[in-house]
């Protein structure tokens, strides 16, 4: 589909690639990941054209097409409805509907043949393209990524940056293009739409080029890991959980070909040593130098993932309530977000805050935080309690012509030089890089640092809004790391599901604007919910009154006997989950052999039995749950 050969390209001096080679094949769904800054938004911009490789080739089908979403979307401005620019990808659906209006204008005063033929043939390729379609196809992507029917009809120059990213998106999926090149495209979604992205690119029958730090959704997505490393792409024939697997297999293969060789040339060296001084071994010596030098030297492993001894100061104890709140509301005009609320945050808790965007997580935190006073009733800060609040928009107050350590000290003075050097460390700036002016930094380093100014400050209590935005996989395992060892209390919005899961013990979502509670981590959540989901399903209609069977209902089977059919029932369903596990597992077995890869007709066949075998098991283990539900209360009855 897209063959990558011998691509070189440099910036400057640096080459961001240099003979790499990647194939993207039909159907191929591909999670595209490396450090920041290792050119994985630029192999995007490379496959589109927006750039030139220094050597090398991209070729593909001149009749491809490709949809590109990128963060340069973002300053696309209109003052047309959100539902027409989502609509303007049917460029030759709304070319024909504007022809058919003409047509039908001339067709008032003009009768002939020629315009009735004209007419017909435009209609008959407008219905061929789905065309009175389109409306309703726009409608339903727009809403599955959070917009209203209200919102659907106002302009997009009246939307947040964010929430026009999101008709950007909406307008490349409608265009059903051959290829998706989408560079994080979780960035600016809430959770409930990403889960609907999940659900609408796991259906996407072309080929997808994903780079996203949502190893969560990269699971949930991809069949196929490219890493973007050290100038070169490495293909792993998994998701991201079988791309760590089999990275730390090449890696303890490649460490102990490492130690091997080591070991070989100090062997070599010593009998050069030794030979090098007798004049009847000289040719000898000379001989195992030039193959020493001919040798093809393995390289060590490299940390990627280092491990961060963080080290939280703040100097006094909070009480044991946090922060009280109670009888709180809080509106905007025309939309209620609190309503007589109330909630408590307890020395020690670690609070994930979860929900749709438009819930009201962020005004939530700056009712805390106390930077929000506009609303009515108590929230009240405890004993001893001292806040850091990290928001995006304070990476706008770092100070563009400091230094990054320089910009520490001068928020964070009772530390020295060289623990902010350490702390700078776990945050990947290391040796002269923290002499570098904030002025010249990425976004995800100016995100980096804002993060590690918020967490070197005396606070006991830290409140987070969405500090995963803008960071790649290694600095969101670098702040997990270096908040399970933080000992205050915190509560943090973010829709990294992985992130969230791994730092978070109490689970708050508002729901009918009330703050409500879960006391676990994200993944219980997430089952609780599923399974409140499936017991909360409206029940059918009553039949009306007229409407009484005229037999007489059979009587009821005794208790023992339902139960134990629906035991019978239960265990059949137990061995139908088991066998489609099984089938999931030989699946993806298969997927992960490279040779697969070359058989596309096999590749097709093998991906489908997987993706049904999965979608099965999910509805068997629905089934299961309802089933299990339904004894439980029979049993209690």
């Amino acid at each position: 589909m897209i063959a990558i050969n011998n691509l070189t390209f440099e910036i400057g001096a640096r080459a961001l690639y240099d003979d790499a080679n990647l194939h993207i094949k039909p159907n191929e769904k591909i999670g595209l990941i490396g450090a920041n800054g290792t050119g994985k938004t630029t192999l995007l911009k490379l496959i589109v054209g927006a750039y030139s490789p220094t050597s090398g080739t991209i070729s593909m089908a001149k009749d491809i097409k490709i949809g590109y979403l990128n963060q340069d979307l973002l300053s696309y401005n209109s003052d047309k409805s959100i539902l027409h620019v989502a609509m303007e990808a049917f460029e030759r659906q709304n070319q024909l509907h504007t022809e058919i209006e003409k047509l039908l204008k001339k067709l008032e005063t003009d009768y002939s043949d020629d315009i009735l033929h004209k007419l017909s043939d435009k209609q008959h390729e407008f219905e061929a393209l789905d065309g009175y379609n389109i409306e309703f196809r726009a409608h339903e992507i727009l809403a599955g990524l959070g917009f209203s029917e209200d919102e659907q009809n106002r302009p997009l120059a009246t939307f947040s940056g964010g929430w026009r990213m999101r008709v950007m998106l909406a307008k490349i999926l409608l265009q059903t293009p051959d290829i998706l090149l989408l560079d994080e495209p979780t960035n600016h979604l809430d959770l409930p739409s990403i889960k609907w992205l999940e659900g609408y690119l796991q259906a996407f029958e072309g080929s997808i080029v994903i780079v996203s730090h949502d190893r969560y959704f990269l699971d949930r997505i991809v069949n196929k890991i490219v890493e973007s490393r050290k100038g070169k792409l490495i293909p792993y024939a998994g998701n991201y959980s079988f791309y760590l697997e089999e990275k730390a297999l090449r890696e303890e293969i490649q460490a102990n070909q490492f130690k091997n060789q080591q070991a070989k040339i100090r062997q070599e060296e010593r009998l050069i040593e030794r030979f090098r001084a007798k004049a009847s071994k000289a040719k000898m010596a000379q001989s195992r130098i030039k193959a020493l030098e001919k040798m093809e030297r393995v390289d060590d492993v490299d940390d990627d993932n280092p491990t961060v001894n963080f080290s939280f100061k703040f100097s006094k104890q909070s009480g044991r309530h946090v922060v009280r709140m109670e009888h709180i509301s809080k509106s905007y005009p025309g939309l209620q977000i609190l309503k007589d609320a109330e909630a408590v945050i307890e020395k020690g808790d670690k609070i994930a805050l979860i929900g749709a965007n438009g819930r009201g997580k962020s005004t939530l935190l700056r009712i805390i935080a106390g930077t929000d006073k506009e609303f009515e009733g108590m929230a009240e800060t405890g004993h001893n309690v001292t806040t850091t609040f990290f928001a995006q928009h304070q990476l706008e107050s770092l100070h563009l012509e400091n230094e990054i350590v320089r910009e520490l000290q001068a928020f964070a003075p009772k530390h020295t030089e060289t623990e902010l050097r350490s702390i700078l460390g776990c945050f990947l700036f290391t040796g002269d890089d923290v002499f570098k002016k904030i002025k010249v930094l990425s976004g995800g380093e100016k995100s980096r640092v804002a993060l590690a100014k918020a967490l070197t400050a005396d606070a006991n209590f830290l409140i987070l809004d969405e500090p995963t935005n803008h960071l790649d996989i290694q600095s969101v395992n670098i702040l997990i790391q270096a908040l399970q060892q933080f000992e205050g209390t915190l509560i943090v919005v973010s829709h990294d599901r992985y992130f969230l899961d791994n730092v978070a013990n109490k689970i708050w979502y508002i729901e009918d604007q009330k703050i409500k509670d879960y006391p676990g981590t994200y993944k219980e959540y997430e089952e609780w919910s599923s399974k409140r989901v499936v017991q909360n399903k409206p029940a059918p209609p009553a039949p009306k009154k007229e409407e009484k069977p005229k037999e007489k209902a059979a009587p009821t089977e005794d208790k023992s006997k339902q139960l134990k059919k629906l035991n019978q029932t239960l265990q059949s369903l137990e061995e139908k989950i088991h066998e489609l596990e099984k089938e999931v597992k030989r699946a993806e077995l298969e997927l992960g052999d490279e040779s697969l890869y070359s058989d596309q007709e096999k590749l097709r066949e093998v991906n489908e039995r997987y993706q049904k075998a999965k979608t099965d098991l999910q509805t068997v283990q629905a089934d299961w749950e309802s089933l299990a539900e339904q004894i439980l209360d029979l049993e209690n009855a």
